[in-house]
């Protein structure tokens, strides 16, 4: 939660910056969302493809390199979730 909190507060203080500045957000918010979810992607694409192309299937070279978790996070429940099946 930590995490989170800094990331907003980052975030704020950056608009903040910007506003004092007068300088505008130098990409509107969806594009920069998404030019965001690229870098996560590219950051992956490496460790993935080399279990790939040592023969790995992609969903287990994903849960090898933990590259699910990694780009999207640790997603709502999924603690629940696990220690159900434990």
């Amino acid at each position: 939660m930590k995490l989170y909190i800094f990331s907003i507060a980052a975030g704020v203080l950056v608009g903040v910056i910007y506003s004092l500045l007068s300088v505008r957000s130098p990409a509107p918010p969806l594009v920069a969302l998404l030019g965001l979810l690229g870098m996560l992607i590219g950051e992956q694409l490496i460790p993935v493809g080399k279990h790939i192309l040592d023969g790995t299937a992609f969903t287990t070279a994903c849960a090898k390199t933990q590259a699910t978790e990694h780009v999207l996070g640790q997603l709502p429940g999924r603690n629940q979730i696990r220690k159900d099946i434990a």
